[in-house]
């Protein structure tokens, strides 16, 4: 791709070209094997090889067996270790092992379509873009999941992020998962690995800092796995929320506005908390408008699922699902603001007292 100081051309060309795939895992037996087949079997435009990199984070479930197993099968395959047993240790071992003029993160509990690299490459060529992806779109097993998946894909939950609208095409600020030139961590660096969480956001912040351009395209088509309990998605919100307030500390701003909002809810739920002493209102106004914005939220939540909702419940012949979905909707969503919200007022308690977390001492968890 022309005019990208070391980006050289994806386009393809007389000699084979390599395409690294990389993904974090630690006890995904469950998983793991249905992401290598759907990987390895990645339709590729002509020209172009793949290599598959799989960084174990200390599984003790059997996925470390099956990968080297499968390895010895399929030399595609390439098992790296991760001691550091989180998501930015692991995609950094892999990108050091891997060859690739082009780099693609994949997820382990997300499902990928046939030609998704290949849309990747295509993709890079074409925008000229630094890093590339789709949009972020969020699929359940059962109502739980489905309702969090509702809420995951609403823009009147996640504050109107262009990563989660599936029909948008252009530059944004995030992208999921990713899709780069080798020659952008050449020149801005790979993962921070003092990050549990947020090790994308970050990596996206400082490419866009440094001058570079994110693209989103919805021929890059996945399909992410929600959580299938709220205290999970709790449990997850939290820990994104908590290490918020060290991407904020590194670049002096977070990667944008809308994620701070959750914490400025909470501190309002506590404010209108103590006001209690003296007075109901702050606390009866804040509580009255919130159930208010839950349910138009819901609403929309609901109306945007329904469609897809109602052909998985034709399918699975699950009668029920969707009315025990919607009424789950509101809960998901309180979840996503509160485990946020309190996550990240938690990080910055421990950021200002000068607690560290170990990164080497931190698992990748589910």
């Amino acid at each position: 791709m022309p005019g990208k100081e070391g980006q050289g051309d994806v386009s393809g060309g007389a000699a084979e070209q390599l395409v690294s795939v990389i993904a974090p895992c630690r006890n995904e037996r469950s998983y793991v094997e249905a992401f290598c087949d759907r990987a390895l079997a990645q339709q590729l435009p002509p020209g172009w090889v793949l290599e598959l990199l799989v960084a174990d984070g200390g599984s003790d479930d059997g996925s470390r067996e099956y990968l080297q197993a499968r390895s010895l099968q399929d030399s595609r395959l390439l098992l790296v270790d991760n001691p550091g047993r989180i998501v930015s240790t692991g995609l950094n071992a892999c990108l050091k092992r891997s060859g690739g003029s082009v780099v693609v993160r994949m997820d382990i509990h997300t499902e990928f379509a046939p030609d998704y690299v290949a849309q990747c490459i295509a993709t890079l060529d074409q925008s000229g873009a630094d890093n590339v992806g789709g949009p972020w779109v969020a699929r359940g097993t059962d109502a739980t999941s489905r309702a969090i998946s509702a809420a995951f894909q609403c823009r009147w939950v996640v504050g109107g992020a262009l990563s989660r609208d599936a029909n948008y095409e252009g530059p944004v600020d995030t992208v999921y998962l990713g899709c780069w030139p080798r020659g952008v961590f050449e020149r801005i660096g790979t993962f921070d690995e003092d990050l549990v969480r947020n090790q994308d956001d970050e990596h996206n912040l400082r490419l866009r800092l440094a001058g570079g351009r994110i693209w989103q395209s919805g021929r890059i088509r996945s399909w992410y796995q929600s959580r299938n309990s709220l205290a999970k998605l709790f449990a997850q919100q939290y820990q994104y929320g908590y290490w918020r307030p060290f991407v904020m500390r590194k670049h002096g701003q977070p990667g944008s506005l809308r994620q701070l909002v959750p914490a400025f809810f909470v501190a309002a739920l506590m404010a209108s908390g103590a006001a209690l002493f003296w007075s109901a209102l702050p606390m009866m106004v804040l509580v009255g408008s919130y159930v208010a914005y839950l349910a138009l939220a819901s609403w929309s939540a609901t109306n945007g699922a329904t469609k897809v909702m109602t052909q998985t419940t034709t399918q699975d012949g699950a009668a029920g699902t969707v009315p025990t979905f919607a009424a789950l909707v509101p809960l998901a969503i309180a979840s996503f603001h509160l485990g946020y919200g309190l996550g990240t007022w938690r990080g910055l308690l421990d950021m200002v007292c000068g607690r560290r977390v170990s990164a080497a001492s931190a698992k990748i968890t589910r």
